[in-house]
């Protein structure tokens, strides 16, 4: 939700899964993690495997706003164990 309100603070019309995002995430350690850290989100077990996504084609977001939070902030996860994941729980790390 940070970087999605960044947006907003720039003038855009942008809400949880406009991104692309699976999982839209609000207050959480995202941006102090690495590759190979694992995550605990409900009860599925999840691995870092890739932080940040090449915008190749200037998306709308970057026209619109001059920048794009893609390359920078976000995170791609294998699933290492399947589980149900709800709204509201909490991620951990593990």
């Amino acid at each position: 939700m940070e970087s999605i309100n960044e947006m907003r603070d720039r003038g855009l019309n942008v809400n949880p899964g406009d991104f692309a995002e699976n999982i839209t995430t609000e207050g959480s350690l995202l941006t102090s993690l690495s590759i190979g850290s694992r995550l605990k989100v409900g009860e599925a077990e999840i691995e870092v495997a890739q932080i940040g996504k090449e915008c190749h084609n200037r998306c709308a977001i970057y026209y619109q706003a001059g920048d794009c939070v893609m390359p920078k902030e976000g995170i791609f996860g294998r699933v290492l164990k399947s589980g149900f994941v709800r709204e509201g729980d909490l991620i951990e790390e593990i």
